[in-house]
């Protein structure tokens, strides 16, 4: 059975007009819990319904809406339907939405970067609850950087990091040593140029564009999901896992050289 997938171009439209599903229910003339359908199930509303919710959030309702598009025309708007949230810097991403992301995800949790040291910082339990995940039956794949890359070397010349970047990765993956023990959690490593962090889970994305010479946190952030039709969601996962297949497994503490 198809797991039911959140309209998230609805729920940060209604957080950016400051609308409330109660609000936006009053205004439609029906009940709180059919509006929190259309957000938590992907409901599609009735016509009218869509009409008024569309005018109130000052939006087309094909962007909301997407399915209701034939599906030619809906192979052309997908890939705007796709972008959910486009951030100027990755430290703009708010913690509640990393939080949250990890808490729903029920099947996959893929990250790709080099060292991650943010990921920890905006969630310090983020081994343990990546771990929970994990026993509660969700993929956990984490792909860092070769400290050994010459990848690794290359950005860390261009960030300006001083021989730096190889420690700051050895720190990242002590966080993560006990996941090594946990069924459904996988940690590898990789030596590919990074052109982009990823940060899967199940139907969403973070993605972190990486421009030439400028630290990842001050690079853009790009939250997308998948819609059907839509090709920027299966275009970064393919990638994750090209580079997955050509990633080893990290051995844990014995792979630790500085």
């Amino acid at each position: 059975m198809t797991k039911p997938l959140p309209n998230e171009q609805l729920r940060a439209l209604m957080l950016q007009r400051g609308i409330s599903a109660e609000e936006l229910a009053e205004k439609c003339g029906i009940d709180t819990k059919s509006v929190e359908r259309w957000l938590s199930h992907g409901r599609v509303p009735h016509r009218q319904n869509r009409w008024t919710a569309a005018k109130l959030l000052d939006a087309d309702e094909t962007y909301l809406w997407p399915s209701i598009l034939s599906r030619g025309i809906r192979n052309r708007v997908a890939g705007r339907a796709e972008l959910i949230e486009l951030y100027s810097d990755r430290a703009s991403v708010p913690r509640e939405t990393w939080l949250r992301l990890l808490g729903e995800a029920q099947s996959n949790v893929d990250v790709l970067v080099f060292s991650g040291a943010f990921f920890a910082q905006v969630q310090p339990r983020i081994a343990e609850d990546l771990a929970e995940r994990a026993r509660d039956g969700v993929r956990v794949r984490l792909c860092f950087g070769d400290p050994q890359s010459a990848a690794v070397a290359v950005r860390d010349a261009e960030e300006g990091l001083a021989g730096t970047l190889p420690a700051q990765i050895h720190a990242s993956l002590t966080r993560y040593r006990d996941l090594l023990n946990v069924e459904g959690a996988e940690i590898r490593l990789h030596g590919t140029t990074l052109y982009n962090s990823i940060f899967r889970y199940d139907e969403q994305l973070v993605v972190n564009p990486h421009v030439y010479g400028s630290p990842s946190s001050l690079n853009p952030a790009i939250r997308l999901q998948k819609i059907d039709g839509g090709l920027l969601f299966d275009l970064y996962c393919d990638a994750f896992e090209r580079i997955w297949k050509s990633a080893v497994p990290w051995p844990g503490a014995a792979r630790q050289e500085v």
